[in-house]
Formats: structure tokens, C-alpha cells, sequence
């Protein structure tokens, strides 16, 4: 043993380690197969075998932490703060999901796809101002469902009392503008759409 290893403690460890696998399997020896010296050696090579690979794992994993640093506490800040916007990524892409199929589309186009509110119109075969309203109502959609956040029940989206309350063109008109799309400029009786 002292000769397949440089320590002196790990060879009397491995001298010990072939001996109690010597005593395990004594009675897998046969004799017709060879002397008990060769196969003392043998179980000898195998235990200083498994020894360099276990060796081997540890330097590797060694190797892989060698070079990192510890965490500190502006390291978790920033760690958590990306996990909570995850999470709300999360939410909201839920909250698309639960959209309907035309606000979702025209949504995905512009805010995924970045396609512009004419280029999502064209694609999907509508109206330049029908898409400019499912935008505007999916945006609204998504920002009442940020607002009550993930415990609140969502009610359907679609047409809500605002959206036919006195004067909801102007806010539309306001909202379209705010968020960098011309306003509709089309006003629409109640009833009608």
C-alpha cells in the first residue's frame, strides 16, 4: 500500500479497507483460480482503485467551488428581488392566459412580439382601431389583476361597468395616449360596438 500512496495514514486506512473486504467476501475466494496473495492484490488494486476515484470526485468538487465567493447580504437582496419578479411574471402571465383569445392576441403581438399596433392589426386580419381597443382593454385587464395581486378572485375580462360609464372614451382617449398609441378618436354609443 505504501507504495500506491504518498500518505501514510490513507495507506494504513486502505491497508485496513482491504482487509475487511478480504474478510466480507472470503467466501467468494477460489482456490483453482489462484493464490491468496494474487487475490489479496487484487482486492488491494480495487480498494486503491475506488480510493483515486473517490479522490478524483473530491478534487473535482473542489475544483468547481474554487473560484466563487460567498453570497452576502446585497447578493440575496438582489437574488430575492429577481425571484419575487419571477413570480410576478408568473402572475401575469396567468392573468394573460385567462384573457380573451382577440385581447390576448393583439397583446402577445405588440408586448411579446414587438410588433406595433398597425403590423398586430394587419397580422391578425382586424382593424387598425379594433386592435388599438383589444390593446387597451387587455392592458387594463392586466393592470387591475397587478393591482389585486395573486390572492384576489379575478372576475372575466372584457366590457366592464367603467368601460360604459359616462365619459369612458375620454379615459380610453387618456390611457391610448399615456401609453404611447394615438387615441382611438371613435366614440361608440352605448350598445354598439
Amino acid at each position: 500500500m505504501a507504495r500506491r500512496v504518498d500518505d501514510p495514514h490513507t495507506a494504513a486506512d486502505l491497508t485496513a479497507d482491504v482487509f475487511l473486504a478480504a474478510i466480507r467476501s472470503a467466501d467468494s475466494y477460489r482456490p483453482d483460480r489462484g493464490e491468496e496473495e494474487a487475490w489479496l492484490f487484487g482486492i488491494a488494486r480495487n480498494v486503491v482503485a475506488a480510493e483515486r476515484r473517490r479522490a478524483a470526485r473530491e478534487a473535482d468538487s473542489g475544483n468547481r467551488l474554487a473560484g466563487r465567493r460567498l453570497l452576502d447580504s446585497d447578493d440575496i437582496t438582489r437574488m430575492e428581488e429577481r425571484i419575487h419578479a419571477e413570480d410576478r411574471a408568473r402572475e401575469l402571465l396567468g392573468s394573460m392566459a385567462e384573457l380573451p383569445e382577440g385581447e390576448r392576441q393583439v397583446l402577445e403581438l405588440v408586448a411579446v412580439d414587438q410588433l406595433s399596433v398597425t403590423e398586430a392589426a394587419a397580422a391578425l386580419g382586424i382593424r387598425k382601431v379594433t386592435a388599438r381597443v383589444r390593446l387597451h382593454r387587455a392592458r387594463k385587464a392586466l393592470a387591475a389583476a397587478a393591482r389585486r395581486g395573486p390572492a384576489a378572485e379575478e372576475p372575466p375580462t372584457g366590457t366592464s361597468p367603467a368601460d360604459t360609464a359616462p365619459g369612458a372614451d375620454t379615459a380610453r382617449a387618456a390611457e391610448s395616449t399615456r401609453t404611447g398609441d394615438a387615441p382611438v378618436g371613435i366614440s361608440y354609443a352605448r350598445g354598439q360596438a
